[in-house]
């Protein structure tokens, strides 16, 4: 459905239906610039599934205040979540079946995988990387996409059932709840994103980094303008190669790997001027390395400070035997930087309470303290 009428009818129809909904999306990943959604599906028992692009309406705001006092069902919410409220769209309370699945001790988590293994249905998955912005849809990726929502309360249920007799399902409700606050707050920003090029580890030098902050904000901005995804515009390997060899004309530019193809090569002018831009900046405007925030990376504490490195080897030995003992991957059982940043720099009284006071300001949930703490208190204390 695509019009305001037909929005109205599902509306109507999924507020009428009965119990938890199923809800996911496909996005262009790969293929766009931004990571709105391209399709919403819907299933609800009583109303059956629905189709939703969302592309010529405004919003789906009536939707979402229909459906305000229903569980959600996705599968991997963390991923569909901040599309969904880009279209007005939030869940009050929410079911998320790989997470379920992750604190059951689950080994694949796939959407797939686990309909599969606790249903006993094999789903079909050829268009996952699909560009969802193509118009019109074919009748195939619709299928798909009505299949991600045919069974997803079914799993839902099966998977609470598996996680009450675990004794997990307070576990499960914190995780979820914590999802749900996710959306209310804004997204994160990363500061010089451009350090994220993929092999900028080969650029030795701060004015050969400046060639590399030029290159990603001068693709940035096509792409943007584009609506593609940065890397169809210029691959990271290119802007790499480019730093490192500096050209100063057209010629020697289109010698570089990556910049061959007819598309990169009528935007010569912009990579130019950029490595132009980069080439004229005074020393003081070059790149500075700026200082990390918390701990350094592990694979160097044992240079920096030995003793902390000791007592990251204890806390990690604490978090894997809980793990095991309790059926859960280590990194769902607390996020491994909140064990880097109290192991590098402990409360100065450590103790059962101070532990759990710094891993919730961390935000680690209630559940995870309560199964860490003491532990943790035990083995923190340099002897």
């Amino acid at each position: 459905m695509e019009t305001a009428d037909e929005l109205a009818d599902v509306v109507a129809r999924m507020t009428a239906g009965t119990g938890p909904i199923a809800v996911d999306a496909e996005r262009a990943s790969g293929y766009r610039y931004t990571q709105r959604a391209y399709l919403v599906q819907l299933r609800r028992a009583g109303a059956g599934t629905v189709l939703i692009d969302p592309l010529p309406l405004d919003d789906l705001r009536t939707l979402d205040t229909a459906l305000a006092d229903t569980e959600w069902v996705l599968h991997a919410a963390s991923q569909d979540l901040p599309c969904l409220a880009e279209i007005g769209m939030r869940p009050r309370r929410l079911f998320d079946t790989e997470l379920a699945a992750r604190l059951a001790g689950f080994e694949r988590v796939g959407l797939a995988a686990l309909t599969e293994q606790l249903l006993g249905y094999s789903l079909e998955k050829h268009h996952s990387a699909a560009d969802w912005s193509t118009r019109p849809l074919p009748e195939s990726w619709l299928t798909y996409a009505a299949l991600d929502v045919e069974l997803l309360t079914d799993l839902r249920d099966v998977l609470a059932t598996e996680l009450d007799r675990q004794g997990k399902t307070a576990w499960a409700a914190e995780e979820f709840a914590s999802l749900v606050a996710s959306t209310d707050r804004p997204p994160r920003v990363r500061p010089d994103p451009w350090r994220r090029t993929s092999g900028i580890h080969r650029v030795r030098g701060a004015r050969a980094q400046s060639r590399v902050r030029a290159l990603w904000y001068a693709r940035d901005g096509v792409a943007a303008r584009r609506d593609s995804a940065p890397g169809r515009v210029l691959p990271d390997s290119a802007i790499v190669a480019a730093a490192e060899a500096d050209p100063k004309d057209e010629r020697t530019l289109l010698g570089i790997p990556g910049f061959g193809g007819r598309s990169v090569r009528r935007l010569a002018r912009i990579w130019l001027d950029a490595l132009d831009q980069a080439r004229s900046l005074p020393d003081d405007a070059l790149p500075v390395n700026q200082p990390v925030e918390g701990p350094p990376p592990p694979h160097r504490w044992a240079e920096r400070d030995p003793i902390a490195a000791a007592r990251l080897a204890r806390c990690r030995q604490v978090v894997v035997g809980l793990a095991e003992k309790h059926n859960l991957p280590p990194e769902n059982l607390i996020s491994p930087d909140f064990i880097r940043r109290l192991a590098w720099s402990p409360p100065d009284d450590v103790s059962e309470r101070t532990v759990s006071d710094t891993l919730l300001g961390f935000g680690a949930r209630n559940w995870q303290v309560g199964l860490l703490a003491a532990q943790l208190s035990e083995v923190l204390p340099d002897d």
